[in-house]
């Protein structure tokens, strides 16, 4: 079975909404070798993307378009399969696009259970928490910035949590990747 992975970067605050500007993927002032050569280690592991409505679109009209990525974020993104939760959108308009319309647990255990590796969920904050309350979330990878906002969007907003650390890792530009997976429910 296939794993959920959510994949977030987050203040040391816990917010994960990137409204204010507090993070730009591809900044030039900063180091981020080591969170590229990351990022690359996790895309490796995925072959499919899930993302809510308004993160697809902002992914679509924004990442197709960068030619020169360092990252290698936008090749991989034109090239995974990438699943958009959306009562809304009629044509994806994006290569390998599909639109899930069905209940959420349903699609997603759809997804879960067909062969292939990693599933990714990002942004999409509505989304990331209904994954959570409804329990079908597997690992945690959070990239936490030394930054502090005050506001906005949290990960864990209403849901309660138990979660076992798998990793840590520093990057040299302050950032910290916590990788954790939800800890069994205990009778």
């Amino acid at each position: 079975m296939r794993k959920l992975v959510v994949t977030e970067n987050i203040t040391l605050d816990g917010v994960i909404d990137m409204a204010e500007g507090w993070f730009d993927p591809l900044a030039e002032d900063v180091d981020q070798t080591d969170i590229t050569a990351a990022t690359t280690e996790h895309r490796e592991a995925a072959d499919a993307l899930l993302v809510g409505r308004n993160t697809f679109e902002a992914f679509r009209g924004f990442w197709p378009n960068q030619k020169d990525d360092p990252t290698g974020v936008s090749d991989y993104l034109n090239a995974v399969n990438k699943y958009v939760v959306s009562s809304i959108i009629q044509d994806p308009e994006w290569e390998n696009s599909t639109v899930l319309r069905g209940p959420l647990v349903d699609e997603v255990n759809a997804l879960k259970v067909a062969p292939g590796r990693d599933i990714v969920a990002t942004g999409s904050v509505q989304l990331v928490h209904a994954l959570i309350a409804a329990d079908l979330v597997d690992e945690y990878r959070l990239f936490v910035f030394p930054v502090v906002v005050g506001h906005g969007a949290r990960l864990f907003e209403t849901a309660a949590a138990r979660l076992r650390l798998l990793e840590t890792r520093r990057f040299v530009s302050g950032a910290v990747l916590l990788r954790y997976a939800p800890e069994a429910a205990r009778p």
